[in-house]
Protein backbone atom coordinates (compact mmCIF):
# COMPACT_ATOMS: atom_id res chain seq x y z
CA UNK A 1 0.00 0.00 0.00
CA UNK A 2 1.33 3.41 -0.94
CA UNK A 3 1.92 5.92 1.81
CA UNK A 4 -0.43 8.91 1.91
CA UNK A 5 2.42 11.35 2.61
CA UNK A 6 5.78 11.70 0.88
CA UNK A 7 9.12 13.03 2.07
CA UNK A 8 10.49 15.95 0.09
CA UNK A 9 13.19 13.60 -1.19
CA UNK A 10 10.47 11.25 -2.48
CA UNK A 11 8.80 14.15 -4.28
CA UNK A 12 12.15 15.18 -5.76
CA UNK A 13 12.71 11.66 -7.06
CA UNK A 14 9.19 11.50 -8.50
CA UNK A 15 9.63 14.82 -10.34
CA UNK A 16 13.30 14.14 -11.19
CA UNK A 17 14.44 17.42 -9.63
CA UNK A 18 16.70 18.25 -6.68
CA UNK A 19 15.61 18.17 -3.05
CA UNK A 20 16.35 21.89 -2.82
CA UNK A 21 14.03 22.62 -5.74
CA UNK A 22 11.20 20.79 -3.98
CA UNK A 23 11.96 22.64 -0.73
CA UNK A 24 11.72 25.95 -2.58
CA UNK A 25 8.42 24.89 -4.22
CA UNK A 26 7.02 24.02 -0.78
CA UNK A 27 8.31 27.16 0.97
CA UNK A 28 7.00 29.42 -1.80
CA UNK A 29 3.57 27.82 -1.58
CA UNK A 30 3.73 26.49 -5.13
CA UNK A 31 3.41 22.90 -3.87
CA UNK A 32 1.10 22.39 -0.85
CA UNK A 33 2.72 20.60 2.07
CA UNK A 34 2.42 20.25 5.82
CA UNK A 35 4.95 20.49 8.63
CA UNK A 36 4.69 17.75 11.23
CA UNK A 37 6.48 16.50 14.30
CA UNK A 38 8.70 18.20 16.82
CA UNK A 39 11.34 18.96 14.22
CA UNK A 40 8.81 20.36 11.76
CA UNK A 41 9.51 17.89 8.97
CA UNK A 42 7.80 18.60 5.66
CA UNK A 43 5.42 16.12 4.06
CA UNK A 44 3.55 16.32 0.76
CA UNK A 45 0.29 14.46 0.40
CA UNK A 46 0.37 12.15 -2.62
CA UNK A 47 -2.99 13.54 -3.85
CA UNK A 48 -1.63 17.11 -3.70
CA UNK A 49 1.40 16.08 -5.73
CA UNK A 50 -0.86 14.56 -8.40
CA UNK A 51 -2.95 17.76 -8.44
CA UNK A 52 0.25 19.79 -8.81
CA UNK A 53 1.39 17.64 -11.73
CA UNK A 54 -1.99 18.00 -13.48
CA UNK A 55 -1.87 21.79 -12.98
CA UNK A 56 1.61 21.87 -14.52
CA UNK A 57 0.34 19.92 -17.55
CA UNK A 58 -2.43 22.51 -17.97
CA UNK A 59 0.02 25.43 -17.56
CA UNK A 60 2.39 23.89 -20.08
CA UNK A 61 -0.40 23.27 -22.60
CA UNK A 62 -1.50 26.92 -22.29
CA UNK A 63 2.09 28.11 -22.73
CA UNK A 64 2.53 25.95 -25.83
CA UNK A 65 -0.69 27.38 -27.33
CA UNK A 66 0.46 30.94 -26.62
CA UNK A 67 4.02 30.34 -27.88
CA UNK A 68 3.84 28.35 -31.11
CA UNK A 69 7.07 27.04 -32.57
CA UNK A 70 8.56 29.11 -35.37
CA UNK A 71 9.94 27.63 -38.57
CA UNK A 72 13.50 28.26 -37.30
CA UNK A 73 13.28 26.25 -34.07
CA UNK A 74 14.76 22.73 -34.03
CA UNK A 75 12.59 19.70 -33.25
Amino acid sequence: MESRFLLLSDVAAELNVSDSQVYHMVRSGELPAIKIGGRGQWRVERARLEEYIQAKYAETAAWVRENPMSEREPD
